[in-house]
């Protein structure tokens, strides 16, 4: 039986405020917002001079700080936390190589894009494309492609086409 690596991955600010989610495995709402609180205030809790994996319920933490956002990724207690810290910052080489360093707004105001990029990098789970070029080129044609449709969509509202 396979078994997703990574079964949830959050990111969140300092001040404690979830900034992105995404669950790789099935869970109750209620269940998601208990799960993202605890790991949030224990993350937040601790100092910065601590080990960045922690155990919590069935599931090993990995988690680093990058500016002001954490990113915190869950995964199984078989699993290996230096290839999900490895997981974690290549998503952010990725968010910076796209939006030019990366800050808290970017994901706040570009959040489809943020879920876009992790959705390039993992597919439940699991690591999907570990080429960065490779991503960023799907991504950019993603771009283009949006921005073709908005100029169609102009062009009909405007009676051009």
């Amino acid at each position: 039986v396979s078994r997703k690596m990574i079964q949830f991955m959050l990111l969140f600010s300092r001040q404690g405020k979830l900034r992105l989610q995404k669950w790789y495995t099935a869970y109750s709402q209620k269940e998601k917002k208990k799960t993202s609180r605890e790991l949030v205030s224990t993350i937040l809790s601790r100092r910065s001079k601590m080990c960045n994996f922690l155990e919590y319920r069935d599931y090993k933490v990995v988690y680093k700080r990058y500016a002001s956002l954490y990113f915190c990724a869950a995964i199984g207690p078989d699993d290996n936390e230096l290839i999900t810290l490895e997981i974690i910052h290549r998503y952010v080489e990725l968010l910076d190589k796209y939006f030019g360093s990366v800050c808290e707004l970017d994901v706040i105001f570009n959040f489809e894009k943020a879920y876009y990029i992790l959705d390039e990098l993992l597919v439940g789970g699991e690591i999907q494309e570990t080429s960065k070029k490779n991503i960023i080129r799907a991504i950019t044609a993603q771009d283009m492609l949006q921005e073709k449709e908005q100029q169609i969509k102009l062009l009909k509202e405007s009676n051009l086409l």
